[in-house]
């Protein structure tokens, strides 16, 4: 894919991107793919992946307590537990408002480890990392940004979230459906957005203006990006998914290139 060589100009030391549909067919690939970058935030999905396992294994429930008082495993997941973004400090009544939250992901890593008696890092190794092959991808840390992953082992993680493996279909429909619809909320380097729509781990992108996806991604795209300058996206209208992985913080400059090389990918997609 020609569009993917649009990262070399982007003023990183280092990315790696690539593109791949939903039965596994990558449609192309750039850069060093089997470099490991941090993930920062784009760990959530992986461990909101988990989170889901755990649910269909039935070690937890989704409406079950987790968190603050009034919180559960769905509000952590969609943060919506009135956490605060790096404090387990409680700023808000839980639903009440989209309150983007490290410190829920972290609450809920604890929930998961406590109930299933595995530290929360080897859940996700067992439950997701090993049986998706994802030999290179770790977690030494928080569950909400201390992942560490490659470009060819995401790919295999966008391939199962278009068409699971290890989870009930149905159960991914409802992560990539909104969670609480209509709470405002500050999306993190985007500003305030009304409403500011999650699903379970997932970022929803709806009408969502400004957006780190593109101005033709469908508003069914969902994903993460992260702060050290990493995203991921699946448009399922487009039938594809994304991955970019950079060694360069979030700033302006991703604000600047990610918009026109999504939509740069998404054009040479519908070619």
């Amino acid at each position: 894919m020609e569009s993917l060589r649009i990262i070399d100009t982007w003023p990183v030391p280092t990315a790696a991107a690539a593109v791949v549909r939903a039965d596994g067919t990558v449609l192309g690939t750039h850069g060093p793919t089997a470099h490991r970058f941090p993930l920062a935030s784009v760990t959530k999905p992986l461990a909101a992946y988990a989170a889901l396992v755990a649910y269909e294994e039935g070690a937890i429930e989704l409406d079950e307590p987790a968190g603050p008082e009034g919180s559960t495993v769905r509000h952590l997941l969609a943060h919506t537990s009135g956490l605060a973004f790096d404090e387990h400090r409680v700023t808000a009544p839980p639903g009440n408002r989209r309150l983007y939250s490290n410190a829920g992901f972290e609450v809920l890593g604890d929930h998961i480890a406590k109930v299933s008696g595995i530290p929360f890092a080897e859940y996700l190794r067992q439950a997701v990392l090993e049986p998706l092959n994802m030999a290179s991808t770790s977690l030494d840390g928080s569950p909400a940004r201390d992942g560490v992953s490659t470009v060819d082992d995401l790919v295999r993680f966008a391939a199962e979230v278009q068409a699971p493996r290890l989870l009930d279909p149905r159960t991914v429909l409802e992560a990539q459906s909104v969670v609480h619809p209509g709470l405002k909320g500050v999306l993190p380097g985007y500003g305030h957005q009304s409403p500011n729509d999650w699903g379970l781990g997932f970022e929803i992108r709806d009408s969502k203006s400004p957006h780190w996806t593109g101005t033709s991604s469908s508003p069914a795209t969902f994903g993460h990006f992260g702060q050290s300058g990493t995203f991921l996206w699946i448009d399922p209208v487009a039938g594809v998914a994304c991955v970019a992985l950079t060694d360069r913080a979030f700033g302006p400059w991703a604000a600047e290139a990610w918009t026109p090389f999504t939509d740069a990918v998404l054009s040479e997609v519908a070619g």
